[in-house]
């Protein structure tokens, strides 16, 4: 009886030892992606414009197209520079974008156009924005840091933004009430 008893709390442990390890590496894994995607987004030299991040295991994995071999290894080094990353894989290709001129937009029109993109998706809609020179600041609270990158991103696509600063804080309180045994959705990009 004594022998199965000890099985049984070895089993227990072996399974309580996994499974943290397991979740945490999705949850680190998720945070690094959020990360490199707003860092990417501030760095005037990269304007993460096209690329798409991955992480897996601490890898972060970035896809898409750039205009110069210089901001492809900026890229790398913005990424590289964050905590808990362990690699870089850049998959990034050169590309020319095309030599067109920057789009002149008023900084009003500039704040209008991001709080229209922000209200579209109801966890950004009480984000801040100011508009300075093309440059666009979001200030407030969101949940996760996924929606704030979220917000960058959205707000870069906007005509005639140059560069976001990305002020939005993390509030904890702010996050949807998750129900014990109801799965929990994100909402759709």
């Amino acid at each position: 009886m004594k022998h199965g008893s000890r099985v049984t709390a070895t089993l227990i442990l072996a399974l309580v030892a996994v499974a943290p390890t397991t979740a945490m590496s999705e949850t680190t894994d998720s945070v690094l992606t959020a990360k490199a995607k707003i860092a990417l987004f501030a760095d005037e030299q990269v304007k993460g414009r096209l690329i798409t991040v991955e992480t897996v295991k601490g890898v972060v994995i970035l896809r898409g197209k750039i205009d110069s071999s210089e901001s492809r290894v900026r890229a790398s080094s913005v990424v590289e520079a964050l905590p808990g990353v362990k690699r870089v894989r850049n998959d990034l290709q050169v590309t020319s974008l095309g030599d067109r001129p920057p789009i002149a937009a008023a900084d009003a029109d500039i704040t209008r156009g991001v709080q229209a993109r922000l209200s579209q998706e109801l966890p950004l809609s009480q984000v801040g924005v100011r508009t300075g020179g093309g440059t666009v600041a979001l200030t407030g609270a969101v949940a996760t840091i996924d929606a704030s990158a979220r917000a960058s991103e959205l707000a870069r696509g906007v005509p005639g933004v140059r560069s976001v600063t990305n002020e939005l804080t993390y509030d904890a309180a702010s996050r949807p009430a998750v129900k014990p045994g109801v799965p929990r959705t994100l909402p759709p990009r």
